[in-house]
């Protein structure tokens, strides 16, 4: 359901990447209406050292470094790289494309979900 809602977010209530991310796990993660609000300077290459904000918002639900680094690694394999500016210059997947990427391995890792 979070990887639903993710992309309902991004697609229908404008909400940048990183913003989708966290509307999507607002529920299971008990994420305030202001740290959403917050986010909408990690989106479009905004968050820290250009990362794509999809994968920034992620790794900040993730708990374990362990998880954190497998999120990375299974993001990266499918982009092409970590950095907002280089997964659009690749042309590999498009801002949706990473949302729908984050939340489905985020979804696998943290809960177990099977991703299509």
């Amino acid at each position: 359901m979070p990887i639903t809602k993710s992309l309902s977010a991004y697609r229908y209530q404008k909400k940048n990447c990183a913003q989708s991310i966290l509307v999507g796990f607002k529920e299971e993660c008990d994420i305030p209406d202001a740290e959403i609000d917050a986010a909408r300077t990690a989106g479009g290459g905004g968050a820290e050292g250009g990362q794509c904000g999809a994968l920034y918002a992620a790794l900040q639900l993730s708990g374990e470094n362990e998880t954190k680094g497998t999120l990375l690694q299974q993001f990266v394999e499918k982009a092409g790289s970590e950095r907002c500016r280089d997964i659009r210059k690749f042309k590999k997947l498009s801002c949706e494309g990473c949302v729908e990427l984050a939340a489905k391995v985020l979804s696998k890792q943290e809960h177990g979900e099977k991703t299509p």
